[in-house]
């Protein structure tokens, strides 16, 4: 898609971080934005800051029942949906051995059934209007096993075989594009926010996430990657990239490195350490 001006663009988990850059973003090329997130406060700031055309439209990505009306919704606002940016998630930061299983269920329902759902009601009606395009936020951890985050990785890696299939499925005959989104450490709340082994906040951030790229670098890759077609876009700086590249240039490295390092990090978290790998 590479006219953006006056098209519909719907972001989930738009309230901070990628989201409300992307928002941003693509209101600065002319795109009316639907916002979507819990925080309907922090929506209406990013709305605040935004100079076309917004709809506020909050929910729970895993209210299942609900996500037909707001589909509704959304596509009545402007009578369609251009672009569809599932990005609403969280991570993990916990060893396996000691995470509850609900852990997982919870996770793995808003990282990877949830955007499936929200994509699955939507598709009809893309195919309908002639096509569209659909963003999916993965994560370098959807290429790789990146220890501590075990159910993030399996939901990540579900995001980018969903939405890979999918491609294959309607690129052609519906003229709706696909693209994966893969970052690295992006300098947003994500860390602090993540699960720990019982469920709770983590309420710390990564160091190397602090240090990561700012959101709005990283919107204006994504939106140029969609412009252009691209199927998958690691978004990552040279170490991120390097791992994800070798899962499949040389996966017996990769296993071989990523085996130290998961040792290593074990080893910090155990000691109290967390955070500095």
């Amino acid at each position: 898609m590479s006219e953006i001006k006056d098209k519909t663009v719907w972001i989930t988990g738009a309230s901070s971080g990628i989201g409300a850059a992307l928002a941003k973003s693509f209101a600065a090329k002319g795109a009316n934005i639907i916002l979507s997130g819990r925080r309907v406060k922090a929506l209406e700031k990013v709305a605040s800051e935004i100079e076309t055309d917004t709809l506020i439209l909050p929910f729970e990505v895993t209210d299942y029942e609900s996500l037909a009306a707001h589909v509704k919704t959304a596509w009545e606002w402007k009578g369609r949906v251009d672009v569809l940016v599932n990005n609403a998630g969280i991570t993990q930061r916990s060893l396996a051995i000691h995470t509850e299983p609900q852990v997982y269920t919870d996770l793995i329902n808003i990282d990877l059934i949830a955007p499936i759902w929200l994509t699955q009601l939507n598709l009809p009606h893309m195919a309908e209007a002639g096509g569209a395009h659909i963003i999916a936020i993965s994560s370098v951890a959807g290429r790789i096993g990146a220890p501590l985050r075990t159910a993030y990785c399996a939901a990540k890696h579900g995001l980018i075989g969903y939405m890979d299939a999918l491609r294959a499925e309607v690129e052609i005959p519906h003229n709706i594009r696909v693209t994966n989104i893969l970052p690295g450490s992006v300098a947003t709340n994500i860390s602090r926010n993540a699960l720990t082994k019982d469920g709770s906040k983590r309420g710390m951030s990564d160091e190397n996430i602090d240090k990561g790229d700012d959101p709005i670098d990283c919107a204006a890759a994504i939106i140029e990657a969609m412009k252009n077609n691209v199927p998958e876009l690691i978004y990552a700086g040279d170490f991120e990239r390097q791992f994800a590249e070798m899962r499949h240039s040389d996966p017996e490295k990769l296993f071989a490195m990523v085996g130290q390092l998961g040792a290593q990090t074990a080893a910090d978290y155990e000691a109290g350490n967390e955070g500095k790998t």
